[in-house]
């Protein structure tokens, strides 16, 4: 299906890159904030991939994402659903089953997910964390047997970091991998994981050296089935209902050498490496969610009878959508740079941090604001807004606390190297 959308793109790319800029509105121009068509780093190609993300959101994620919040997961023929679309890892490169693309197509994908306010499939985490570690880290064999797998949505990936005395501490990882002969045996647990129950492979942080803190810390990639992986109950979160989540263990877990991801000892740099596009889709997820935000509280204080007349006719009403919609694209145009720079492979770890931190804390504020303009309604369940509020919280927690993020901005200011 992708590549009938995309056929045109390696022949037509430079020409509509000229044009784009002349034709193209700014998001605080467009009739929506959602409209498709619009913002000047995308072209026709990625408008085209962007209905199709947005029509597959729609007729085969939401109308049953009430279902899979009560059961705390989706089902694994979405994830090949969404494989056949080339909805997932489509940055893996051509020789591993990708369509080898840059990363705006995978944030067509963020966006539009946001926009739909379904956060049950953990894509962002298989497709463009899971994938690229074993992308730029995995060995040949590594990245011949599991890429295919996740780009067709076979296997779902997951990453193991978090723990739970650790939290943001990479040094505080007690989860250890000590060498026996050609194998190594894992102990230890993690919390937090997404897409932890169903996944079928995880990179899993360890220590091989813990007498050198962060700087002794190995990925292994362990596969659902090995005898002492073991996989506890979901956990019962306040929101994103739908995405399992879960706790796994390692016990006395024996796997062979050639399970390592990267060099031995290197994994906080493999991590360093990759955190900027986790940072950057956390940031972009949340900017998408405010612009949804925004336009469905237009929708409903425009529509709303109150006071003889519409709700949007109170200028405290009008003027608290003038804040929204202002926040929202001068966030849009910072994440759009971002996004922007990371095609051009430019981004800048400190950047990110800023994107994460401040879009996060944007997505929470219109979401708030936004429940309170749907006054009552917008404490049920069954509107989006209501769900856009539950599942904001935890942006600004997982992919390093955003009081990490300003400690790391802090630190690139006052040291600079």
């Amino acid at each position: 299906m992708i590549s009938r959308v995309l056929s045109t793109s390696k022949t037509s790319v430079s020409r509509l890159s000229q044009k784009r800029l002349m034709s193209r509105l700014a998001p605080a121009q467009a009739s929506k904030l959602t409209d498709i068509g619009i913002r000047d780093i995308f072209d026709s190609d990625h408008d085209m991939f962007r209905e199709m993300t947005r029509n597959w959101f729609e007729t085969e994620v939401k109308p049953f994402h009430g279902e899979w919040e009560k059961a705390g997961e989706v089902p694994r023929e979405l994830w090949t659903k969404a494989g056949e679309m080339g909805l997932l890892s489509n940055m893996v490169p051509e020789e591993y089953g990708g369509l080898g693309l840059d990363c705006k197509y995978p944030a067509i994908v963020w966006e539009e997910q946001s926009y739909s306010g379904c956060t049950g499939p953990g894509f962002a985490m298989h497709s463009d964390i899971v994938a690229p570690y074993i992308t730029n880290y995995g060995t040949e064999e590594q990245k011949q047997r599991m890429l295919p797998k996740l780009v067709s949505g076979e296997w779902i990936g997951a990453l193991g970091m978090t723990e739970p005395s650790a939290g943001s501490d990479f040094a505080n990882i007690k989860t250890v991998a000590v060498q026996d002969g050609d194998d190594y045996i894992l102990n230890g647990s993690k919390v937090f994981i997404t897409n932890g129950w169903l996944c079928d492979v995880c990179i899993v942080c360890a220590k091989t050296d813990p007498s050198k803190g962060a700087h002794g810390v190995s990925l292994f990639l362990i596969e659902d089935g090995m005898e002492g992986f073991i996989k506890g109950n979901k956990l019962n979160k306040m929101g994103m209902k739908a995405q399992d989540t879960c706790e796994l263990f390692f016990e006395d877990l024996r796997v062979p050498a050639s399970a390592m991801l990267g060099p031995k000892d290197k994994g906080f740099y493999c991590v360093m490496q990759e955190l900027p596009q986790e940072r950057l889709l956390i940031a972009d997820m949340g900017v998408a969610s405010a612009e949804a935000v925004f336009e469905a509280s237009r929708e409903y204080v425009c529509d709303r009878k109150a006071f003889k007349g519409k709700l949007s006719d109170l200028q405290t009403v009008s003027h608290k959508l003038a804040e929204m919609k202002t926040d929202t694209v001068v966030g849009r145009a910072f994440v759009d740079q971002c996004i922007e720079l990371h095609a051009e492979h430019k981004l800048k770890s400190d950047q990110a941090s800023m994107a994460k931190y401040w879009c996060t804390d944007l997505q929470s504020k219109i979401a708030d604001h936004g429940v309170q303009l749907h006054g009552g309604w917008g404490y049920m369940w069954e509107y989006d807004v209501c769900k856009h509020f539950v599942d904001s919280r935890v942006q600004s927690i997982y992919g390093g606390a955003n009081e990490i993020m300003k400690e790391l901005i802090g630190r690139s200011i006052t040291n600079p190297r």
